[in-house]
């Protein structure tokens, strides 16, 4: 199995938090340089990892022993940088959400579709096996018919310097914490969705959205309503609700990779609690992007990211606005 050369464009928190021990920990890839606009980030982040470090975003692209780039920069950021990297012949993988909206993506992955290159969206959770048992007991028939999908994703407010209130940056309850929401409808409910209905609450002096909601239906009359926020208790979880019984994952989202998650089974007279095996979904997704770019498999992963771009677009524009 040959190894792909990668690069990491910015020194965000969710790479050294998270990507980046999982980049080392992959046997598919080798870690070859950090970039920052900061020389001395990009130094302390490439010690911890022992890789190169780049002072410029541009200088990594030009790198020829560098096949592939990571990019966890703010959403605002993306469009630039990753139609930089795919004209450069980079692979990208993106952090969530791809870019600010439906025709911002649209741009980047018309670019990689000319390339012949792929372009993925860094949403980690559909990977992890609590969602494969999830929907073994749904095949299984375990509760009947599914009529409601129901989702929540959130958590208390960050220091009001945090990038997510920047909309300047991409910022916006939506572009974050209900991306992921969003993505778990179509996990469930497929791609084929209506948007019923949506609310944005906005903050009036940032003008960035804090907390909000949607409701999908789908061709099979199953309905979804997510809701998101950078206001309230914390929230991480789904429900699957059926003619037989009910499916939760409380975790749903962000079970670190020694985290063993609860998947509960609920029927008449009846509640079951599954422990799932720990299971590293950064690793899980860096393995698909592998997998993808040997096997030159990147359709799929350019509409993935396309539909969800423009149900993200859709929420936006047909919100009910409160400030």
């Amino acid at each position: 199995m040959k190894k792909i050369n990668i690069g990491v464009i910015g020194c965000a928190n969710v790479a050294e938090r998270c990507m980046l021990p999982a980049i080392k920990a992959a046997n598919e890839f080798e870690l070859i340089a950090v970039a920052s606009r900061n020389r001395e980030k990009a130094a302390n982040l490439a010690a911890k990892f022992s890789c190169e470090a780049i002072e410029g975003y541009a200088d990594i692209l030009n790198r020829d022993d560098i096949d592939a780039v990571y990019v966890p920069l703010p959403t605002g950021l993306h469009e630039e940088w990753l139609i930089k990297a795919l004209r450069k012949g980079k692979h990208v993988l993106s952090e969530k959400s791809l870019t600010t909206d439906y025709a911002s993506a649209k741009k980047v992955i018309d670019e990689a579709e000319i390339r012949q290159l792929l372009v993925m969206e860094d949403f980690m959770f559909p990977y992890h096996r609590q969602h494969a048992f999830v929907k073994k007991l749904l095949l299984d028939g375990e509760i009947g018919d599914v009529y409601f999908f129901k989702s929540s994703f959130g958590f208390p407010p960050r220091g009001k310097d945090d990038i997510r209130y920047d909309r300047k940056l991409g910022g916006g309850a939506l572009l974050d914490a209900g991306a992921y929401v969003v993505k778990a409808t179509q996990m469930f409910l497929g791609r084929d969705l209506t948007l019923l209905g949506a609310f944005l609450k906005y903050d009036g002096r940032l003008d960035v959205d804090i907390y909000g909601g949607a409701m999908f239906t789908n061709n099979k009359d199953q309905i979804s309503h997510v809701s998101f926020s950078f206001d309230n208790y914390y929230q991480c979880s789904y429900e699957i609700w059926g003619s037989k019984g009910k499916i939760t994952a409380d975790r749903a989202f962000t079970p670190p990779p020694n985290f063993a998650p609860t998947i509960v089974l609920e029927k008449q007279d009846h509640r079951q609690e599954f422990v799932i095996a720990p299971d590293n979904h950064f690793v899980n997704i860096l393995k698909e992007f592998h997998r993808a770019i040997r096997e030159n498999d990147f359709r799929r992963h350019w509409d993935e990211a396309l539909t969800q771009a423009k149900l993200l677009d859709q929420i936006r524009e047909n919100h009910a606005r409160s400030d």
